[in-house]
Parts: structure tokens; C-alpha cells; sequence
């Protein structure tokens, strides 16, 4: 069973500051970037799907390893890392503290797991998913860089930052989703509406450590779903239908801002409105920005995305998630574990407001909180996955 020890370890990325040594006009934290970056990634991987060699579940987990990965090389600057990277004997070194460093947090998750862990950080070769990721990271870290350099215009470092982002990109060149995102302003758009999400806080009108915004929460509630899936066994495709819902659950918050449960439920009926409001928004506003063959994938993410779902014959079937496991544990049924999301998004709230009481916040709203979540999933279990036991460890 996955630890509450590696859950609170996937946070630790919600206080590392990215570009601490220069000027920034607002907050970028390595959460936000990670999640920014997989949102990139499906954008490329959407383009290369059709290739033999490209898997989805490879580009989840490259993600993956890659964001593990940086939460243990939290104090290297990438100058640093990329210098020690052109030593294949001293990388692997540093790898190998690295897996030794996470070792025993991810040996619940199976020794599979670990062993592709390990052989991620020691390949030396490049295939199909992972250069969509680097080319995902690339990308992302120059989104960041232009909020950088119109607060440091004069900086002494601008240009060779520049510089060297230009060159790194440039050897992805190749991938026909980063041109189009190069050329096609609608495309670039819909990265750019995802990126503002980094800017939107949860909680706003609370005080909490660390801050997390809806983007960081929304690759948090994707990691963590693709984990449980592993966990219950599920099939290939229902692995990263769940990812990806997690990734854009929240997506429509991009148009209405973060609503907390208790405006939602304040008035009958509101909740039911809200999410008649976002579908009208989403089709107005953002899938018009990708190719129309997308629209069913982001539908399937972002609307009932709590609710339990197979395809019978291409027909949306909705059912419960140990219907799923019993009858439905099948790539051709395209299955989505809602339920399971759903308790993934609530359980990322109890961590928010637990870690805000372990940093020394302990607020009426984040104790009523807790408190009712930690009840409300007090004997509860999804798919296989008891919330209950999960709960009292945390």
C-alpha cells in the first residue's frame, strides 16, 4: 500500500523556488513547473500517439521518475546538474544516491516499479516518450523565462539563459507538436490558459504553508491516481485515462476561478449551475484552441469527471469503480475510475490543510476541513484502495 510517508514526500515540490537568484515578479514553484510541463507533454504526445513506438504510460512515468528525480536534486542550479550530466560515471553516481535516497519510499509500489525507476535514471538513450518529455521540460522552463526576463531586462544573464534554452529546444525541433506549437497561435493558447492556472492559489482566502495553486493540485491528484492504479492493477488504458483526468480535472477553473465546496453546495442547484456554466465555457473557449479529433479525450477529463465511466461499443456506460475491477478491467472498454479521483482531489485537500497545521497553521476553516473529509472516507473503499486506513496514517 502506498505510504503517507511518499505522499507528503510529493509535496515537498510545492516549496522549491524556481529562479530564487533572479527577479520574479510572481511566484514559480517546482510543483507548478512539473505540472505545467505534463501539460505540454500531452499536447507533444497527442502528435506522436500514432507511432508504434510511443506509449502513453511511458510518458507517464518518465514524468514521474523525472519529477522524483528532482525532488532529491532540489539544491543542484541546472547549470550544475547538466555539467555533471556531460560525466556519464559521476551521473550515474549521482543517480544512484538519488534511487537510494527514494528507495524505501517506493518500495511499496512493487519492485516492477522500482526497477523501471532505476533503469530510467540510467539509461543514456533517448526513446520516443522521452524525448517528448524533455521537449515538454524545455518548453516550460522558456514559458517561465520570458515571465523572467521582462522583470530582469538589464540582467546580466538574460542572454545566455536565452541562449542556452534556444539550443536545447532546438534539438527537439524535429517533433512535429513542438512546431505546431511554434506556429499555431490557437494551439499555444491552450498551453498558455493551462499555465495560468499556476497563478490561481487554492484555499485563496485562507493563510497556509506551502501555497498551492490549481495546477500544482491538479498534477498532484494525477500522480497519485496513476500510483493507485497500479496499485489495484488496473489496465493500461484505465491507468492513464485516470492520469489525465486528474491532470485537467480543474481545467474549466482556468474560466470560472477556484469555487470552494461551500459556495458550491451553499444553494441548491448552484453546484448543477456552475457545471453548466463550465461546459458552455469549455466549448466556447477552449476547445476550439485544439484539433477537433481532442475534444472527446478532454470531455472524457473534464466533465463528470467524478463519475465512474466505461465505453460499450463506443457508448459511455457509467458504473462504479468495483464494477470496474470486475467486469470493465479492459483496454477495449477505455475505462475511468471517477470515484477514485474524486477521492484522490479530496484526499490532496486533507494533506493541503494537513501540512498547513504541520507548518504551524492551524485555521477554523482548514480544521473544519480535515475534520469533515477525514469523516466523511472514515470506512470508505474505492476500487480496492481503503481510504480509512489511508486517513489514519496521515
Amino acid at each position: 500500500m502506498i505510504t503517507s510517508a511518499l505522499l507528503f514526500r510529493l509535496f515537498d515540490a510545492a516549496y522549491m523556488q524556481r529562479w530564487n537568484d533572479q527577479i520574479r515578479p510572481v511566484e514559480l514553484t517546482e510543483l507548478d513547473k512539473q505540472a505545467h510541463k505534463m501539460v505540454v507533454a500531452f499536447v507533444l504526445g497527442k502528435h506522436e500517439e500514432s507511432s508504434e513506438a510511443f506509449s502513453w504510460t511511458s510518458l507517464i512515468e518518465s514524468g514521474l521518475f523525472e519529477y522524483l528525480q528532482r525532488l532529491v536534486l532540489t539544491d543542484l542550479k541546472p547549470q550544475v546538474f547538466y555539467k555533471i550530466k556531460e560525466d556519464p560515471v559521476r551521473y550515474q553516481q549521482l543517480n544512484d544516491w538519488v534511487y537510494r535516497e527514494l528507495k524505501e519510499l517506493i518500495a511499496p509500489l512493487g519492485v516492477e516499479f522500482c526497477e523501471r525507476f532505476r533503469a530510467h535514471l540510467s539509461s543514456r538513450d533517448e526513446p520516443c516518450h522521452q524525448r517528448v518529455v524533455k521537449a515538454a521540460h524545455f518548453f516550460a522552463t522558456k514559458w517561465e523565462f520570458e515571465i523572467i526576463r521582462r522583470a530582469n531586462p538589464l540582467g546580466h544573464e538574460m542572454e545566455r539563459i536565452s541562449a542556452r534554452l534556444e539550443s536545447q529546444q532546438e534539438q527537439y525541433y524535429d517533433m512535429v507538436g513542438l512546431r505546431n506549437l511554434e506556429l499555431y497561435p490557437k494551439l499555444r493558447s491552450f498551453v498558455d490558459l493551462c499555465g495560468l492556472l499556476r497563478f490561481q492559489s487554492r484555499w485563496s482566502h485562507v493563510h497556509r504553508i506551502p501555497r498551492t495553486s490549481v495546477l500544482g493540485h491538479m498534477l498532484m491528484v494525477a500522480m497519485i491516481s496513476y500510483l493507485f492504479s497500479l496499485e489495484i492493477g488496473a489496465c493500461r488504458r484505465r491507468c492513464v485515462n485516470n492520469y489525465l483526468t486528474g491532470l485537467f480535472h480543474d481545467l474549466p477553473e482556468a474560466l470560472t476561478r477556484d469555487i470552494i465546496s461551500p459556495v458550491k453546495h451553499s444553494v441548491k442547484g448552484l453546484n448543477s449551475l456552475i457545471k453548466t456554466y463550465e461546459r458552455e465555457e469549455m466549448q466556447e473557449k477552449v476547445y476550439p484552441l485544439v484539433p477537433a479529433a481532442w475534444h472527446s479525450d478532454l470531455k472524457l477529463f473534464t466533465e463528470d469527471e467524478f463519475r465512474s465511466v466505461v465505453h460499450v461499443n463506443g457508448s459511455p456506460v457509467f458504473c462504479s469503480s468495483d464494477e470496474i475491477n470486475d467486469r470493465f478491467n479492459e483496454d477495449v472498454y477505455n475505462p475511468r475510475d471517477g470515484e477514485l479521483i474524486k477521492g484522490i482531489d479530496d484526499l490532496t485537500a486533507f494533506m493541503e490543510a494537513q501540512l498547513a497545521k504541520n507548518n504551524g497553521i492551524n485555521s477554523p476553516e482548514l480544521s473544519r476541513a480535515r475534520q469533515s473529509i477525514k469523516r466523511k472516507y472514515g470506512t470508505v473503499t474505492i476500487a480496492g484502495i481503503e481510504f480509512g486506513k489511508l486517513y489514519a496514517q496521515l
